[in-house]
């Protein structure tokens, strides 16, 4: 009688038992869809990259509005901001939008020789042009909506205080904390592709991005909201606030974009490849 196990006895795979993608899994996942992003058209790409800067945008005013007057204490308050900003991760991710900071991924199929560099940073610069573009198309939306108002001109007021503090920066803190944020977006991207269903995907998103605005982290597609929407607030001669600059925008945007590229790309994107996909086949 042979020893040699038969079709029924063998394991199901990981998926199958536990219901969400193992690991090694997700990598395989995310090595493929970096290959399709890298090689996508152009104006679709655009298009999708403008959507989500506009969706990061909605997540950002949802945070400016839920900040405006709380008094649940400093911990608190910012864990509940983190919250209702992590809505932008969800639209992207859920409703389907290429945003630069996830996009960063794509350095797991670069390294697995399946991506090019020419269409990595290709994807990149259009993924990031789209965003801005997004991000501050939504920020005169709402500075066109009145949004600032509410609350007596509450958001207003919390807008100009958290882009004055984002501008006034050290570079290398702002650089720092653009690491540690595209640690966390990362990993939520990360943990929605191992979720197999809507819900559970939501559930993956909410805690890393909470953790990582409660934290005071920087996220370089969120800055393209926050610190033009502050430029814009500004102009409006009954708010009487200093503006931030556009070389104070420059000054954020450069070191917090590279630590978001160092957090994804090095800390998570190929931390995994050396895990689960060096030396194996292509």
């Amino acid at each position: 009688m042979s020893d040699a196990a038969g079709p029924d006895d063998r394991k199901p795979p990981y998926s199958t038992m536990y219901g969400a993608y193992a690991p090694a899994e997700i990598a395989r996942g995310i090595g493929d869809v970096g290959v399709a992003k890298a090689e996508g058209p152009m104006l679709p790409t655009l298009a999708l990259a403008f959507l989500a800067g506009a969706y990061i945008s909605l997540g950002a005013m949802f945070y400016l509005l839920t900040m405006t007057g709380a008094d649940l204490g400093s911990g608190p308050a910012r864990m509940l901001g983190g919250v209702a900003f992590s809505l932008g991760l969800i639209l992207v991710l859920v409703g389907g939008a290429e945003l630069f900071t996830g996009n960063v991924l794509i350095v797991l199929g670069w390294a697995h020789g399946r991506v090019s560099t020419l269409g990595l940073l290709k994807n990149w610069g259009l993924v990031y042009v789209g965003n801005f573009v997004g991000a501050v198309g939504m920020a005169v939306l709402a500075y066109w909506s009145g949004f600032h108002e509410i609350g007596g001109g509450g958001v207003a007021a919390t807008a100009i205080a958290v882009a004055s503090a984002k501008e006034a920066l050290p570079p290398d803190v702002a650089f720092v904390r653009g690491i540690l944020c595209n640690v966390l977006v990362c990993m939520a991207v990360w943990l929605c592709f191992g979720a197999r269903d809507v819900a559970s995907k939501v559930l993956a998103i909410v805690f890393p991005i909470s953790a990582f605005v409660a934290m005071g982290f920087e996220h370089s597609i969120a800055n393209m909201f926050f610190l033009p929407y502050a430029m814009l607030l500004a102009l409006d001669p009954a708010l009487a606030a200093k503006g931030v600059t556009i070389a104070g925008l420059v000054r954020n945007l450069v070191p917090v974009t590279l630590g978001n590229i160092v957090g994804g790309g090095v800390f998570v994107a190929l931390s995994y490849y050396v895990i689960y996909l060096r030396g194996r086949r292509r």
